[in-house]
């Protein structure tokens, strides 16, 4: 499986390097440590041995006699894993240790110095052997002295040292894993507060990183920056363009429109009946276009204005009322004099529109609209009506851009979707559920300090 997470390829990494050189370590130093122990052994058996030249004799049969030996007692023990031997042409003299078995000799032997090397000896064991030739006397026969112990006490050491260096080594390594990880921690905690600029940048297009970064994270910042400023100029240009077209196109529908009214006028309803929804179906698009761009202005001003609540419910229900949709509705407008949108008046209007609009088209009979604080220091605002309600769809359905309760009622679903932006913008958050009235009721609401936040498409994007 791929690692994705850069802190968990580092500290994998680390602790990966940190156990590979402390193994190659622990077997190095336990080679090493043998080799010291075969040293040491060496040297005891060359002082045994030295002991037993001190007292060698050889009589005329050829016969060794030592008449200084070893003073260790397992050279007593048979099969104990010390021996010596004494060898000449004719004849050898052993210690008891070796009972009815001989050490391995050689044809040739150093007669200035003495000789290490590893051969297998009696009772199965694997010997490390030091032996040398010497002449007691000048004319008399050469002896070869033997003295060996068994490999397999030294292998005995070499493992018992091996056990406990691996034991230091794996809390040795413990350390240092943990020192890996305070060290990568260290090191990417400049990249948790690039995240959170990064945060910023995405709820906000204008701001930008610090420049006070590490000098290896500085390039990445530089970069970003410039990235975000090309972002910027594109879209407050994708923007204008959009701004002017939509303005642009105000004009030749209010030129259709006339059309419409002389087709009308002229018997030709079903044409000017025609015209009219397309009429309708522009303008509404429009309308849409110029709200996203007043939304999208929102978000990257720096400077928050305050509407009263009561004054812009009041201007839309006025609207409202004198259309065809909404002359026999009853408003009940329950709004304290205090609560106050964290919007201009146009945002203020284009948010609270579409809520009264909607609620007007699909009640029977009566729409409330109250407000308040909240958690006492927040804003809310609410539009209920006494319609059908959801009817079985869920709330995120009806959010969606183009989505519509009632196909059958005029309209293009664009109302509530502008809506949610505009809240979202300004930092608040809308939602739908069911009302006490029997129909459908959407809550507006802004904790206290509201900031501009992200669109559900920025977070969207973000989760992906």
């Amino acid at each position: 499986m791929k690692v994705r997470s850069l802190r968990l390829r580092l500290l994998l990494g680390a602790a990966a390097a940190v156990f590979v050189a402390l193994s190659i370590s622990g077997i190095a130093l336990t080679l090493l440590f043998e080799r010291y122990i075969e040293r040491r052994v060496a040297a005891e058996l060359t002082n045994d041995a030295r002991r037993l030249v001190a007292g060698l004799s050889v009589d005329a049969q050829g016969q060794p006699h030592a008449s200084t030996l070893p003073a260790d007692s397992r050279f007593a023990q048979p099969a104990s894993g010390l021996y010596w031997q004494l060898s000449t042409p004719t004849a050898t003299l052993k210690s008891h240790s070796l009972w009815d078995q001989s050490l391995p000799t050689v044809t040739r032997a150093p007669s200035d110095e003495w000789q290490t090397r590893t051969a297998a000896g009696p009772f199965d064991q694997e010997l490390f052997l030091v032996q040398r030739v010497v002449r007691p006397d000048r004319e008399g026969a050469p002896v070869l002295v033997q003295l060996a112990q068994d490999r397999a006490l030294i292998g005995a050491t070499r493992n018992e040292f091996a056990r406990e260096l691996a034991i230091d080594l794996l809390v040795l390594w413990a350390v240092l894993a943990a020192a890996g990880w305070l060290q990568v921690e260290l090191g990417l905690r400049p990249l948790g507060r690039l995240r959170k600029e990064l945060a910023d940048l995405n709820a906000n297009p204008s701001a930008r990183l610090a420049s006070d970064h590490p000098p290896e994270v500085e390039p990445l910042t530089r970069a970003i920056n410039a990235l975000a400023d090309a972002r910027e100029k594109d879209l407050e240009a994708a923007r204008r363009r959009a701004a002017d077209l939509a303005h642009g196109l105000k004009t030749p529908l209010a030129a259709l429109s006339v059309q419409s009214r002389r087709a009308r006028a002229a018997g030709a309803t079903e044409a000017a009946d025609g015209l009219d929804r397309a009429i309708a179906a522009a303008g509404a698009a429009i309308e849409a276009e110029l709200a996203r761009a007043r939304v999208a202005r929102m978000r990257t001003s720096p400077k928050r204005a305050h509407t009263p609540a009561l004054g812009a419910v009041e201007r839309v229900v006025s609207v409202v009322e004198r259309t065809d949709f909404g002359a026999d509705r009853v408003f009940d407008v329950d709004l304290p004099p205090h609560v106050l949108l964290p919007l201009d008046t146009d945002a203020a209007t284009e948010l609270v529109g579409p809520l009264i609009e909607n609620a007007a088209r699909h009640a029977h009979r009566r729409v409330r609209i109250t407000g308040g604080p909240v958690d006492g220091a927040g804003q809310k605002i609410a539009v209920e009506d006494d319609g059908p309600g959801l009817g079985g769809a869920r709330p995120e359905d009806v959010l969606g851009r183009g989505a519509r309760l009632d196909e059958s009622a005029p309209g293009h679903g664009l109302g509530l979707a502008i809506a949610r932006d505009i809240t979202e913008a300004s930092g608040g958050s809308l939602r739908i559920d069911s009302s006490e009235l029997g129909g459908l009721r959407v809550t507006v609401s802004w904790p206290a300090g509201a900031r501009p936040a992200e669109s559900a498409r920025q977070r969207a994007q973000a989760t992906e």
